[in-house]
């Protein structure tokens, strides 16, 4: 999973193919945290859904610790993130942050990177049950894709800090009053390889 994954996909509105490089992220990538902060604030803003913010910091983390993927353009352009956290004494694996810039968007990067992402969880955490919540319309298509099937929130983990996590999204609120059982996003367990 360390090597470099180059895909040729082709865009549908031009005549042209677009390469990406998909990578685990490393050291050399943490001068990236805080534009991939803002482009996840940025994007939850306009398409009006909640999103549980992370710190700079915490993307930091996640790419030293070689638990996270990162995507760039033929031409070195930043171009797409997302990462994996282990909850539950890694019963759990969480798959979270999917973003694609917007200029990327709707070429099969996000796709691709949801493969990346899911397959490094796998290999970091072979026996956890791997997870997302999403209230994003085109990530529940991709779930669905790779063998993903909506679940109850009662089959996610127990651990308070995964839901501490969510504290800083703008649904967190209506969670709590929902006792967690329910919010906007949608929860989604791995169920059957697809690919």
């Amino acid at each position: 999973m360390n090597a470099i994954l180059t895909a040729i996909l082709p865009l549908s509105n031009e005549n042209k193919d677009l390469s990406f490089d998909v990578m685990v992220a490393n050291a050399i990538h943490i001068g990236f945290a805080a534009f991939i902060c803002q482009e996840m604030e940025r994007s939850a803003l306009k398409r009006g859904i909640g999103i549980a913010k992370r710190s700079v910091g915490y993307i930091q983390q996640k790419m030293l610790e070689g638990k996270a993927i990162i995507a760039f353009s033929s031409s070195g352009v930043w171009a797409g993130f997302s990462f994996i956290e282990p909850w539950d004494n890694e019963e759990f694996v969480s798959n979270s942050g999917l973003i694609v810039a917007s200029e990327f968007r709707q070429s099969g990067l996000a796709r691709m990177i949801k493969k990346s992402i899911f397959r490094l969880s796998k290999e970091m955490f072979p026996g956890a049950k791997i997870f997302g919540l999403t209230s994003s319309q085109a990530v529940l298509k991709i779930n669905s894709e790779l063998g993903f099937q909506p679940v109850t929130y009662a089959q996610l983990p127990k651990d308070p800090a995964f839901w501490d996590s969510c504290r800083s999204c703008v649904n967190y609120e209506i969670l709590i009053q929902k006792e967690k059982k329910i919010c906007f996003c949608t929860a989604m367990k791995y169920t059957v390889c697809i690919y």
